[in-house]
C-alpha cells in the first residue's frame, strides 16, 4: 500500500527527499510557492530553478495549494525556509488530518526562530502552534546530505531525532533506502542545535578559503582549526540550550554535518563566505538587519546568515564567551573586516579545544 507524503518546499533539500520517498514506491505532493516551479515537477518532472539535471519520479507532483498538500497525508515534512516556517505552520492548521493528530509531523529546516526573550529550535517553536498532542513528537531529520548528491544516489546518512522514539523510528523507515541510511536519536535538541550552527561556522570557513588565495597565513591545517574549534563551539552552545546526549556532535549530526558543509563545492553557507571576499557581497548592505531583509537579492539562501543573528543573541543570552560564532556575526554586521577578524582568532588564542571553557561557561 502506497504511503501518502506532502511536503512543504519545493526547493533543493525538500525536492531531494520527496524524491528518495517517491522512488520507493510512495505518493509524494509538494507545496510550491511559485507555479513555475510547480508546473516544472507536474509537466517535466523536473526542478530546474533549485535541482537542475534531476530527473523526478512521475509518482511526485506539486501544487501552489498548501492546504491540498497537507491533507489526507500520514506523513508532512516541513522543509520551507527558517524565515517563512512558522507561517507556512499556521497556514494548514485547520486541516483535520492535523486537528486530530493524524499525520506525523517531521522537520528538515535549519536554524532558529525568533521568539520573546530569546531565539528558539524551530520545532519546540512549531509545537507551540499546532495541537498539544503533537508537543514531544515531532520529528527532525538532519545529517551531512547535499540535495545534490542524494539526488544522484550518493551514499548518504541522516539521523531522525524525537523524544517519541517509535516516531523517529516511523520517519526511519520511510526514508530509508538503497542510497539512504537513517538512524534514530531521541536527542532532538542536540540534533538541531547542529543543524543551525554549523551554517554559521560554514561561513567563517568560506571566508577563510577564499583568504587563502589572497593571504599566505591560511592553509588546509588552519581550516581544520577552525572546523574543529568550530565543532567545540556548537557543543557549548548545544549543553547550554538542553541536548541530551555527547555522542550527537561527533556523529553524523555534528562533525559529520559540519565537515560535508565546510567543505563541499554545494555547500551555500562556504559559498556566501567566500563571496563576502571574492565578490565582496556585503558590500551593499548596510547591517545584517539589512542583508537579511534584502536576502532574496543574493540569489540563494545561506541559512547561516540569519542563524548568525539568532546564535550571538543565545550566546549573550546564555553568557557564554565564545568567538567564532560572534565574529561571524559582526562580520555579517559589519563590524568588522574579516580578515581581521580571523586574525584575532588566532591571537587571541580563541581556538580552544580543550573543553575547559565549555565548562566555566555552561
Amino acid at each position: 500500500m502506497k504511503t501518502k507524503v506532502g511536503i512543504l518546499g519545493a526547493g533543493a533539500w525538500g525536492t531531494a527527499i520527496g524524491k528518495a520517498i517517491a522512488e520507493k514506491g510512495n505518493d509524494v505532493v509538494l507545496w510550491s510557492f511559485e507555479q513555475e516551479t510547480a508546473d516544472d515537477i507536474n509537466l517535466r518532472h523536473a526542478n530546474s530553478r533549485y535541482l537542475p539535471h534531476a530527473e523526478l519520479p512521475h509518482s511526485m507532483t506539486a501544487t501552489t495549494d498548501i492546504i491540498e498538500v497537507a491533507t489526507g497525508k500520514e506523513f508532512l515534512i516541513l522543509s520551507t525556509p527558517s524565515l517563512f516556517i512558522l507561517k507556512s505552520v499556521k497556514d494548514i492548521l485547520s486541516v483535520p488530518n492535523l486537528q486530530e493528530g493524524q499525520s506525523l509531523i517531521g522537520v528538515i529546516t535549519k536554524g532558529f526562530l525568533p521568539s520573546p526573550g530569546e531565539p528558539k529550535l524551530i520545532v519546540e517553536t512549531i509545537e507551540n502552534f499546532l495541537p498539544g498532542f503533537y508537543k514531544n513528537n515531532v520529528v527532525y531529520i538532519s545529517g551531512p546530505s547535499h540535495a545534490e548528491e542524494v539526488v544522484q544516489g550518493k551514499i548518504t546518512g541522516l539521523i531522525s531525532a524525537c523524544p517519541n522514539l517509535r516516531n523517529s523510528i516511523r520517519f526511519r523507515e520511510l526514508l530509508n533506502g538503497k542510497t539512504l541510511r537513517v538512524f534514530s536519536s531521541s536527542d532532538v535538541v542536540g540534533v538541531q542545535v547542529c543543524a543551525a550552527l554549523k551554517n554559521v561556522v560554514a561561513i567563517a570557513f568560506g571566508i577563510m578559503d577564499a583568504l587563502k588565495e589572497k593571504t599566505e597565513i591560511f592553509g588546509d591545517n588552519t581550516e581544520s582549526l577552525l572546523l574543529a574549534a568550530g565543532l567545540n563551539e556548537i557543543q557549548i552552545l548545544g549543553r547550554a540550550m538542553g541536548a541530551t546526549h555527547p555522542e550527537t556532535f561527533t556523529s553524523i549530526a555534528g562533525v559529520g554535518d559540519l565537515d560535508v558543509t565546510c567543505r563541499s563545492q554545494f555547500g551555500r553557507n562556504r559559498r556566501f563566505g567566500r563571496e563576502i571576499i571574492l565578490k565582496n557581497i556585503l558590500g551593499s548592505f548596510q547591517s545584517l538587519e539589512d542583508l537579511i531583509a534584502h536576502i532574496s537579492q543574493i540569489g540563494y539562501l545561506p541559512e547561516g546568515v540569519i542563524a548568525a543573528q539568532h546564535a550571538w543573541q543565545l550566546c549573550e543570552k546564555h553568557g557564554l564567551k565564545l568567538s567564532i560564532i560572534p565574529l561571524v556575526y559582526k562580520i555579517l554586521n559589519k563590524e568588522i573586516h574579516p580578515l581581521d577578524a580571523l586574525k584575532q582568532l588566532i591571537e587571541n588564542e580563541a581556538f580552544d579545544l580543550t573543553n575547559e571553557v565549555s565548562t566555566a561557561s555552561v
